[in-house]
């Protein structure tokens, strides 16, 4: 079995979203903490940083080029610099308790970003859906820390996860893509790691960053684990599919409040790492505009 190899030399503090440009064969990550995206190009190993004045919780390309952001204040359009061109929509959560987290974008091209609630005294986050005109949906409630965002190839499930709350769920999807009754698809006992950042594969396979747990997990269609692949770190924040044949895994990892001696311990926590895996995965599709 394949280990996972660190992508280079590079710690963040709260790394996230890794999302593959297929076109420019390159990894693009959020450092949510630093208020940054990352972008390293595979075949030459360059590096870039692109700076926000806030936390960047989640991003997505655009298909007429640039990003669509969800930084903490809001939901915006950028070009491909990061130089914001036009604001969506205001963060329908409180945004001085829950900024953006996860999101990414559903088989039609629309944009998902869901929120984590800061105090987590209950469960305040939610999850809005940026549609192609760029009306702001708010879709589910009920959440703690909204991660885990990933569609089936066949358009009718969205699988999320709350992280705080150790469960991932699975929505049915109608044919136009609105959400039915959420439903728990698997809960994870305290211990086992907690569901964070999620990607699916061809085979309709949910594979999941076990935040807490050392690992990565390979989840079938009814909710058993198949695979399991340890890291040298404790916390994956999230995973995707990348590489010619959509056969590398890229692992994101965190460092975000340890102490000296874990991080002296596993200084390797907050790289990117990969793994090459058997199965290929979905691509992450660019967000369409009308």
């Amino acid at each position: 079995m394949a280990q996972p190899q660190v992508l280079f030399d590079y710690t963040g503090h709260l790394p996230e979203c890794p999302t593959w440009h297929d076109e420019e064969k390159s990894l693009y990550w959020t450092d949510i903490l630093e208020n940054e995206i990352h972008r390293f190009h595979l075949p030459s190993g360059k590096h870039d940083v692109i700076q926000f004045s806030e936390e960047v919780g989640c991003f997505a390309f655009r298909e007429k080029g640039g990003l669509i952001v969800a930084l903490r204040s809001g939901i915006y359009l950028t070009n491909r610099t990061g130089l914001i061109t036009q604001k969506v929509c205001d963060n329908p959560s409180n945004p001085e308790l829950a900024r953006f987290n996860d999101g990414g974008t559903d088989r039609d091209g629309r944009f998902y970003a869901g929120t984590f609630w800061g105090p987590m005294d209950y469960n305040g986050a939610l999850l809005c859906r940026v549609d192609s005109d760029l009306t702001p949906h708010v879709i589910q409630h009920d959440i703690m820390g909204a991660n885990g965002l990933a569609f089936s190839e066949d358009k009718k499930w969205m699988y999320t996860s709350d992280t705080p709350n150790g469960v991932i769920y699975r929505t049915p999807l109608n044919e136009q893509g609105e959400p039915g009754k959420r439903e728990v698809f698997r809960r994870f006992a305290e211990g086992e790691g907690a569901p964070d950042g999620a990607a699916m594969d061809v085979e309709g396979c949910y594979w999941t960053a076990l935040f807490d747990g050392y690992r990565i997990a390979r989840v079938s269609q009814e909710g058993e684990i198949l695979e399991e692949h340890r890291l040298p770190v404790r916390c994956p924040t999230m995973v995707c599919f990348g590489g010619d044949d959509m056969k590398t895994l890229f692992i994101t990892t965190t460092r975000e409040n340890m102490d000296a001696a874990e991080i002296a311990e596993r200084p390797l926590s907050g790289a990117v790492f990969t793994l090459a895996v058997s199965v290929a995965g979905l691509p992450k599709l660019k967000f369409k505009e009308q």
